[in-house]
């Protein structure tokens, strides 16, 4: 895989405490916490899943890694607020495309999933944009247990592909199905979709 270990576990850590944003201020019904289930991440079977286009709520935004956790949180609040004005109800679990990272930090896009493109389009403001999400082929790996062990779960999936030679491009989605109220807690599921060259 092209990028380093240290990138992978800073995303896993941003992405923590996006998650937590993103299911305590969406949607309150995101946030309840699934019954114990499989509490371990086995990402020995990934199943390869040709992502779609979907239409979308969309911020972008940079951040270095020490500062990530409340560039995304801002990120997500902004989505709740403009999609409240607009009139715009998400169809689907909100998600984060982490579209390039390195050592110092890493590019995203913010994204709440739409029914349908808005016709006509509404007026967004502070840098919010109706948009599609990524499309392409994936290898969807599965997070479960607590958050706060997404970093294994991210290791396991660099020497999954290493193994196997696969190329993955610089572009991972997290899609929250369920996300605890506290990080340490068991019940998170995150799918993890690595877009792969």
């Amino acid at each position: 895989m092209s990028r380093p270990i240290t990138a992978l576990s800073s995303l896993a850590h941003v992405a923590m405490a996006f998650a937590v944003t993103v299911c305590l201020t969406l949607s309150p019904a995101a946030a309840q916490v699934a019954p114990p289930a499989d509490s371990s991440s086995d990402v020995s079977s990934p199943s390869i899943v040709e992502m779609k286009a979907r239409p979308t709520v969309a911020l972008a935004g940079t951040a270095e890694w020490d500062e990530g956790m409340r560039t995304l949180a801002d990120a997500m609040e902004k989505l709740r607020v403009e999609m409240d004005k607009a009139g715009l109800a998400p169809a689907g679990k909100p998600f984060a495309v982490f579209v390039e990272t390195d050592d110092k930090g890493f590019r995203f896009e913010a994204m709440v999933p739409l029914a349908a493109l808005p016709e006509p389009a509404p007026s967004l403001q502070n840098g919010l944009r109706i948009a599609t999400s990524p499309a392409g082929k994936t290898m969807k790996f599965e997070h479960r247990g607590s958050y706060d062990e997404i970093d294994t779960t991210y290791e396991a999936i660099t020497a999954y592909l290493d193994e196997k030679g696969l190329e993955a491009q610089n572009l991972f989605l997290e899609e929250y199905l369920n996300l605890p109220r506290t990080p340490d807690e068991d019940g998170a599921r995150v799918d993890i979709y690595v877009f792969l060259k």
